[in-house]
């Protein structure tokens, strides 16, 4: 049943998914016009950008941020809000890079980043449905058997939120299906509304004195000890610059956007189920995810629906229809939604990295252009602390966590602009029938 489904439109207005449909305001900033002059002048209107203006506000810097389209447009705004905790995958791979002293500083940043997005939502009183609970699901014996080292990892990294482990015949307590092999309950980690959580710090920032525009794309930078950033009808004169755009950084600098390829993700949205009913899928009505190459993950939204995500796409190109491409995965886990009608589909870009670590940093030739990108779907947290770093750094304090993610390299991906995804889609191929293989021989 897919009546009344509002299909995604790309437009420089928001993403017609749930999110904007329930957004708790609109808010509305000017297009750029005529000279701006700024400390420092940021480009994306996202996370990262917004969580570095309010970081930099908060330290007396004069600030101008350039948003192309609307604020929280892109991955900030239509995600699937599961904020949880950590940053990159298997951080152990950098050992060799920044010590093992350094890997452990990551993975307590990891923890940090999420006592950021806390904090921000409590300090300004944003409303953006807040709610903690989080369960990492087992699709086979061997995540389970990973979840208990996670566990023992957490807990000697000084973890001070509530770890359970859920053994494989007590997984109804936490998802009303029989898809998984067991699961790791952290209290630390939840959801949210992110379109909520973005305009809000976008208030927030502009109550600090930052100066936001929107339908503003940049056109030109140029370069030098004083930047110069140009829109259609203006530009920003500014003594740092910050790159913000994350999927959506397309030409504007070619060196970053080399290093980040745009992944297609997407999300349903059911009808209102009631809460009896939903808390049948979700008993404590937390945020959930699998451990597949092409996760599944969902939780319940404030007004009881199902929201379904997952499904990442390196081909670059979006299903025609979202909802008749999620719905059989969403089925394959909750069969019992066979009569449900999808009311909202959408998709966009998450930025992904060869190595799966956010990038932040600055360029080598130009000292004043800092930079954060790629986070991998660890986003909702990740950009926050990106915001802190990128502070920190420009203000010239002591920065470990800057100084630790600037030390990592990060790869140019092959085949240029139009090869780099087809080429990495079919090198995921061969993951993704590996995962089958190990699947089948798991039952």
């Amino acid at each position: 049943m897919n009546a009344r489904v509002h299909r995604p439109v790309h437009s420089d207005q928001h993403a017609p998914s749930y999110y904007a449909a329930t957004a708790n305001c609109q808010l509305d900033y000017p297009p750029l016009a005529g000279e701006q002059l700024a400390d420092v002048c940021i480009v994306g209107g996202g996370f990262s950008g917004l969580n570095t203006a309010i970081e930099l506000a908060e330290r007396g810097f004069s600030v101008v941020l350039l948003e192309a389209r609307r604020i929280g447009w892109g991955a900030s705004g239509r995600n699937g809000g599961q904020l949880i905790r950590g940053v990159g995958h298997d951080l152990d791979q950098f050992a060799n890079l920044i010590g093992a002293d350094g890997v452990r500083e990551l993975k307590l940043l990891g923890l940090e980043a999420v006592e950021i997005v806390r904090r921000r939502i409590e300090h300004f009183a944003i409303d953006c449905d807040l709610t903690w609970g989080y369960c990492d699901l087992a699709n086979t014996p061997k995540h389970f058997e990973g979840f208990l080292e996670d566990r023992e990892e957490l807990r000697a990294l000084g973890y001070r939120h509530e770890l359970l482990v859920v053994k494989p015949d007590e997984m109804y307590r936490v998802v009303g299906s029989d898809r998984y092999c067991g699961g790791l309950i952290d209290m630390g980690s939840g959801h949210l509304h992110p379109l909520n959580l973005a305009l809000g710090e976008a208030a927030a920032a502009e109550s600090l004195g930052v100066r936001l525009f929107e339908h503003s794309p940049v056109t030109r930078i140029d370069y030098g000890p004083e930047v110069r950033v140009h829109a259609a009808q203006g530009w920003v004169r500014a003594k740092t610059l910050v790159l913000a755009c994350n999927a959506y950084l397309n030409d504007l600098n070619p060196e970053l956007g080399g290093k980040v390829l745009p992944a297609g993700s997407y999300v349903i949205a059911t009808e209102p189920l009631g809460e009896a009913r939903a808390r049948s899928l979700i008993p404590q009505n937390m945020a959930l995810c699998d451990q597949r190459v092409a996760l599944d993950y969902y939780r319940l939204s404030a007004d009881h629906r199902l929201l379904f995500g997952g499904a990442c796409h390196y081909s670059g190109r979006d299903p025609k229809d979202i909802a008749a491409y999620m719905r059989p995965k969403m089925l394959a886990v909750f069969p019992q939604l066979a009569d449900v009608r999808i009311d909202f589909q959408w998709g966009g870009m998450i930025g992904i990295g060869a190595n799966r670590l956010p990038q932040i940093g600055r360029l080598k030739d130009q000292p004043n252009v800092y930079y954060a990108q790629a986070y991998a779907g660890h986003g909702v947290n990740a950009t926050h602390l990106a915001g802190r770093l990128l502070a920190e750094a420009i203000a010239g304090q002591e920065s470990r966590g800057f100084e630790l993610f600037a030390q990592v390299p990060h790869i140019t991906f092959p085949g240029g602009r139009y090869l780099r995804s087809p080429l990495l889609a079919l090198g995921m191929l061969w993951y993704r029938l590996k995962e089958r293989l190990d699947l089948a021989l798991s039952h």
